[in-house]
Order: C-alpha cells, then structure tokens, then sequence
C-alpha cells in the first residue's frame, strides 16, 4: 500500500486521464491564468461487496495514508451501499467509495461477478497499485450488455475494474466562477454534455450541498470478442455551504449521488 497521499492520488489521477482525456479540457475552462485553483473536493471509487475486494479492502488503502470513515449511504433501487472518507488534513480529497450487493442481484449478475472477481490474485489486492490496476479479467461484449440490462453499475465495473470512477472539482475554489449554474453553463458553451438525471443541478443550498457532471467520455474497451467504444469516466462539479457553525459541509448526499451514479449510463 502506498505511504505517500498525494502520490497515491497523482497516480489515480493519471490513470484517470488515461480513459478520461476530456478533464485536461475541463481544467483549461475553469481553471484561471495560475491553474492552482482546480481543486479535487473528492474521488469515487467503485466495488463489490464479496469479502474478497469489499469497500473495506479499498478502504484500506486510504485508512493507511492518514483517512478515517466519515458517513454511510444506502442506494437500495441501484443494490447499492457506499462510505466516505476524509484525511485529517482537509486540504485533501474527500473519498467516496461504493460497493454493488451482489446478493440482491440476478443469478446471472451474481454468476457473472463472482467469476471476475476469482480471477483476482489475493496479493493483488494489498499492492501499491490495486486502486488503479483495472481489471482483473476479461469479458465478453455480450456479458457486458447482459450485465447491463439489470445494473449499469456492474458493467461498468466489468468493463473498467479498479480506478477512479470520477473526480471532482471543488467550485468553493475557483477564482473566475462562483456559482454551479455559471461553471455548466461554461461547460455546455464548450460542448460538453451534462448529467440530467434529477436535473442539471442535484442539490441545493439547504442540503449544504449542489453537485453536476457530466456525461462519461466514451473509450475503446478490448473485451473478449472485440473492441467496443463504450463510457468510460466523468468529472464531477461540487459546491460546499457552511453548516450553522460556519464550517463548510464536508459529508455528501444520497439523493443526489444516488444520480449522478447515471454520469456513466449508455447513451
């Protein structure tokens, strides 16, 4: 596991761009003229919950570079169930890490993700690199669209495996913007497809807490059977309110990440 915070999140982050190349676009629009302002208010990672790989085992890798457990959210519609992270500098991203129940899935999903993750070697899992690593396995297209009909969440995983799902920008932070509404106008000026899923803005300011994104970038996969350009990654857009004591929110909302989960739905 890594010993160095910000090098474990560089190394997220450039695996990252690997599948994600519109983010370097998002940092040349919101950014200003001295580009320290693009702040990361947090990453998202995803998993399954078989004890193998749980949101513990990823957990862990944070836990190790100074991060301690913050909250908890339930998705049941999605099967899903998810934690957040803060390190006890708070100058560092947040962490939110999600994991699928596979047992409330199909025989077929069950079937199907029970065999990726056997594919994984245990040592893997404690290695500097597993939260980057990707995939573990190779699958089908077909399993991937099978895996599709009933959790969007679990193709993606079969697709992408072990990275950041997304990354996010911190709107208290930016010089040249100041509201959610005038950085995904900025955005939709330059082409980019947002999330509309619960609407452009998810959130608001009495939940301490307004979140957009956009639409995953869409890569090639080489799957089994062949190449398929499919979503890949997404950013993410997040502004923080002050709490009655003055201290900015740091937690999330289940409402709100329940659809931004759908940045990276087939489109």
């Amino acid at each position: 596991m890594h010993n160095n915070v910000d090098k474990l999140f560089q190394s997220l982050w450039n695996n990252y761009l690997e599948v994600t190349p519109s983010a370097v676009k998002v940092h040349e629009l919101l950014g200003s003229t001295q580009k320290d302002d693009v702040i990361n208010d947090h990453i998202a990672l995803r998993t399954f919950n078989l004890e193998k790989v749980g949101l513990e085992k990823l957990a862990a890798h944070f836990i190790a570079v100074g991060y301690k457990e913050c909250g908890e959210y339930h998705f049941e519609a999605k099967k899903l169930y998810a934690k957040h992270y803060e390190h006890s500098d708070p100058t560092k991203p947040k962490v939110f890490i999600s994991e699928l129940l596979v047992e409330k899935c199909s025989d077929t999903v069950q079937a199907a993700v029970k065999d990726m993750v056997a594919k994984i070697d245990e040592h893997a899992i404690t290695a500097d690199n597993f939260l980057y690593s990707g995939t573990h396995w190779q699958v089908s297209h077909d399993t991937y669209k099978a895996l599709l009909a009933e959790s969007e969440y679990a193709a993606w995983m079969a697709a992408w495996g072990y990275r950041a799902n997304h990354f996010t920008v911190s709107i208290n932070y930016l010089n040249n913007f100041t509201t959610i509404d005038a950085v995904n106008q900025n955005l939709k000026n330059a082409g980019f497809e947002l999330n509309t899923a619960g609407g452009e803005v998810k959130g608001s300011p009495e939940v301490l807490l307004e979140q957009s994104s956009t639409l995953a970038d869409h890569h090639p996969v080489q799957f089994s059977d062949g190449e398929f350009k499919i979503p890949s990654c997404f950013y993410e857009f997040a502004l923080r309110y002050a709490k009655p004591d003055g201290e900015l929110y740091t937690g999330f909302v289940a409402a709100s990440a329940d659809k931004i989960f759908e940045s990276t739905n087939a489109r």
